[in-house]
């Protein structure tokens, strides 16, 4: 009967965990003085934010090791995925932490944050060349699927990379990433189940538990952000994720919020630099809907159904077309 309810299990444990260490971790962090620090060119409504404490993530990831080294069946495969997590998230540590010393918004420099991700990059790929990781892409809701070789490396840095900037651009308002993260992670909770894959089941069940015990929190009005430690550690995980269950490029139908995100950035920098026109009020996108009069709460609940949708389709697509 456990065997069966697993997963269940993992999301209640973690939840509670999070719920747990939350009413001790966010006075802790206000005595420290850790507050955020609010972008100058951000919504004005934001500016009440600022002083709110942030590097909340640390609470996901304290949640997330305690579940998933009580459920996994810890081994290469959770080591990896631990790792690439942990240390994304540190990354995102040492950008929230030097933001508070400095009482800035602006914490590594972009050159420093990119030159951490890649050799987390290089040590991940290293790690997975020892356990003689598939190098093939399989194509979404076909049986076909391409060998990279040697070319996987490169793919994989710009996976890495990418999926961590994608995430970590999403969360810009109060429980936005928390909602859109769990519905990702719990996607492919189901897909690596289907896939007979439990232990990254269990891992990607374990942050959906630890990511709504932190949404209670960080719903709006937010107690705590989770900072980048969160963000690029979720990142890390969910690209993780994508490569331990070899759906690489399916991570771009289930994180479809992600991708929507970071093209409204990319689109609108273009634009700006080609045309000398804005193409949307603010970028990200959510700061847009936000400028056009919506509620931080309904554009927050529109981007999770929006999500709910790419990882239906993402589940659909891998679950029942193919497996």
């Amino acid at each position: 009967m456990f065997a069966d309810n697993v997963l269940i299990v993992t999301i209640v444990a973690a939840f509670l965990i999070a719920v747990l260490i939350g009413p001790l971790f966010i006075p802790f962090l206000r005595r420290l003085k850790f507050g955020q620090a609010i972008r100058e060119e951000g919504p004005q409504s934001h500016y009440k934010k600022a002083g709110t404490p942030t590097m909340g993530g640390t609470i996901i990831l304290l949640a997330l090791i305690f579940t998933v080294l009580k459920f996994a069946n810890v081994g290469m495969k959770v080591y990896f995925l631990l790792l690439v997590t942990l240390g994304y998230g540190l990354i995102g540590f040492l950008d929230d932490y030097i933001k508070i010393r400095k009482k800035r918004n602006l914490g590594l420099t972009a050159k420093q944050k990119f030159a951490g991700q890649i050799v987390l990059g290089i040590g991940a790929y290293i790690l997975l060349y020892t356990m003689g990781h598939d190098t093939s892409l399989h194509f979404p809701g076909t049986e076909w699927k391409l060998e990279l070789g040697y070319f996987y490396f490169p793919f994989l840095l710009f996976l890495l990379v990418g999926t961590t900037n994608a995430v970590n651009i999403t969360d810009g308002l109060d429980g936005l990433l928390a909602g859109t993260g769990a519905i990702a992670f719990g996607a492919y909770a189901i897909i690596a189940w289907f896939g007979q894959d439990y232990d990254t089941a269990i891992f990607s069940a374990a942050v959906v538990g630890a990511v709504l015990g932190f949404l209670v929190f960080n719903a709006h009005p937010a107690r705590v952000f989770m900072g980048d430690t969160g963000s690029l550690g979720l990142g890390g995980a969910l690209a993780a994720i994508a490569i331990m269950t070899k759906t690489e490029l399916l991570l771009a139908i289930i994180g479809g919020v992600f991708v929507v995100e970071t093209l409204s950035v990319i689109i609108q920098v273009i634009s700006f630099k080609t045309r000398g026109k804005r193409i949307f009020r603010m970028s990200p996108l959510h700061h847009h809907f936000e400028l056009t009069g919506w509620s931080e709460w309904r554009v927050v609940v529109t981007f999770w159904l929006v999500g709910i949708f790419f990882a239906g389709l993402g589940v659909y697509l891998e679950v029942v077309t193919i497996r």
